[in-house]
C-alpha cells in the first residue's frame, strides 16, 4: 500500500537551507509545546462509505503540554476556502485558551466534541482557574482522494490517544495524524515540521513551525530555487472512479510557535509571514485552497487570570524582524519536509499518489547547481 521513503528529511538529501534549526528542527523545540498523532489506515480497493478504505487522522499540538494556561495567539488566512475553529473568540481576547487539532475536513465537529470532552475528563479544563466553557481550535484539510471521507472515521478514541500520546522531542512526518491521506503539488504531502534558533534585542528564541500540507499545483513547486515540479512533471496521481482534482485544490494548516514575548497583535503579524515561507515552495493561495495560520507564543505565563493588572514582557516592533525571518524559513522547510517523509499512498478505488522521489530530486538539484 505505501512505499517507504525511510524516514528521511530535506536536510538528509542535502537540501540547502537558510538559518539555524533548533536540535530537533521542529516545533517542539519550543520547550513545553508537545505533538501527538493517530493514523488510521485500514482496508484497500473500491470506496464503500463508512467501512472505507480509510486514509485519515488526527494531529494535536499542545502550546505548554496538559497544562491549562493559555497562551498569547494570532491567526490569519491568506485564502478561506477551509475552515478553522474557535478563531473568532482567538482574535476577540488574543488569548489561545487550549490545545490545536488538525484533521480531515468531515471529522471538525467529531474532532471538536472530543478535544472538549478531554480537556474536561483530564482536568485541563481547570475551573479553579475561572475556565467554565470551551472552544477549541479545530483546523482541516480535505483528504477525500484517498479517504472514505464521508464514513467519519476519526472517532473520540483516536482523538484522546492523540493527545494522550503527545510529546515533545522528534515529530514523526509525512503520512501520518491529520497529515495521513494529504496530497502536497499533485506529490503525497501530509505533516512536516522545522525550527529556527535567532536572536532578537539580544536574547535568544526559537520559532517552530508545523504544517498539514494539502495545497500547491506541480508546476508551481520550487525547492531550493529549483523548479522542481517542472523537473518532475510525470509521476502524477492517478485517481479511478471519480473526477481529478483540480490542479492546486486542498489547503494548508501552518501552525507556529515562538518562546518569545510577543503580544497577540504582533503574532497575528507572524502569523501573515507564513505565506512568504509557502510562496518560496510554490504555494500561490489557489481560490480552492482553505490556507490558514496560527502563531502563538509560550512566553508571559499566567497571563490569563480572571482579576487585577498583568505584568508582561513584549520584544518591540523594532526588534521583530528575526522572528518575521524564522517564520518564512522554518515553514519552507516544513512544507519540504512533509514532501520528502511522505510515502506513495493507495487509497480509495485504487487512487494512487506518489511520493517526491528522492533520486529525482536531487538530480534536479544537481543540474542548477544547489547540490
Amino acid at each position: 500500500m505505501n512505499n517507504s521513503n525511510g524516514g528521511l528529511r530535506a536536510r538528509d538529501l542535502g537540501i540547502p537551507f537558510d538559518g539555524e534549526t533548533g536540535i530537533y528542527n521542529a516545533i517542539t523545540d519550543v520547550a513545553g509545546v508537545t505533538v501527538g498523532h493517530t493514523t488510521l489506515i485500514e482496508g484497500d480497493g473500491p470506496l464503500k462509505v463508512g467501512k472505507g478504505p480509510i486514509r485519515t487522522g488526527v494531529t494535536v499540538i499542545l502550546p505548554r503540554g496538559p497544562h491549562y494556561d493559555p497562551v498569547f495567539a494570532g491567526w490569519y488566512a491568506l485564502n478561506g476556502n477551509g475552515e478553522m475553529t474557535g478563531t473568532t473568540w482567538l482574535e476577540e481576547s488574543g488569548f489561545l485558551e487550549g490545545v490545536i487539532a488538525l484533521t480531515n475536513t468531515h471529522s471538525v465537529g467529531a474532532t471538536w466534541d472530543a478535544v472538549a470532552a478531554w480537556q474536561i475528563e483530564r482536568g485541563f479544563f481547570d475551573t479553579a482557574a475561572g475556565a467554565y466553557w470551551l472552544l477549541p481550535v479545530v483546523a482541516e484539510t480535505y483528504d477525500g482522494s484517498l479517504n472514505d471521507i464521508n464514513g467519519f472515521h476519526v472517532k473520540r478514541e483516536h482523538v484522546f490517544a492523540a493527545l494522550d500520546g503527545a510529546v515533545s522531542g522528534p515529530v514523526h512526518e509525512g503520512c501520518v495524524g491529520g497529515g495521513t491521506g494529504m496530497r502536497c503539488h499533485e506529490f503525497k504531502g501530509g505533516i512536516g515540521t522545522s525550527s529556527r534558533k535567532l536572536t532578537a534585542a539580544g536574547e535568544s528564541y526559537n520559532v517552530g513551525v508545523l504544517v498539514q500540507a494539502n495545497h500547491g499545483r506541480r508546476r508551481e513547486l520550487t525547492i531550493a530555487g529549483v523548479p522542481v515540479g517542472k523537473e518532475i512533471a510525470d509521476v502524477m496521481p492517478v485517481y479511478n472512479r471519480q473526477p481529478a482534482p483540480e490542479p492546486g485544490a486542498g489547503s494548508i494548516i501552518v501552525i507556529v510557535a515562538t518562546d518569545a514575548p510577543l503580544l497577540p497583535h504582533q503574532l497575528k503579524r507572524l502569523a501573515r509571514r507564513v505565506p512568504l515561507g509557502m510562496a518560496r515552495v510554490g504555494g500561490i493561495g489557489n481560490q480552492t485552497s482553505g490556507d490558514i495560520f496560527l502563531a502563538f507564543s509560550t512566553a508571559n505565563a499566567g497571563m490569563a487570570h480572571h482579576s487585577g493588572p498583568a505584568e508582561l514582557r513584549m520584544i518591540s516592533n523594532d526588534d521583530i524582524d528575526p522572528l518575521f525571518e524564522a517564520a518564512v524559513q522554518a515553514t519552507e522547510e516544513a512544507i519540504i519536509n512533509a514532501l520528502v517523509a511522505a510515502t506513495t499512498m493507495v487509497g480509495i478505488n485504487g487512487n494512487t499518489v506518489y511520493a517526491l522521489p528522492h533520486d529525482r530530486l536531487q538530480d534536479a538539484l544537481r543540474h542548477y547547481n544547489r547540490l
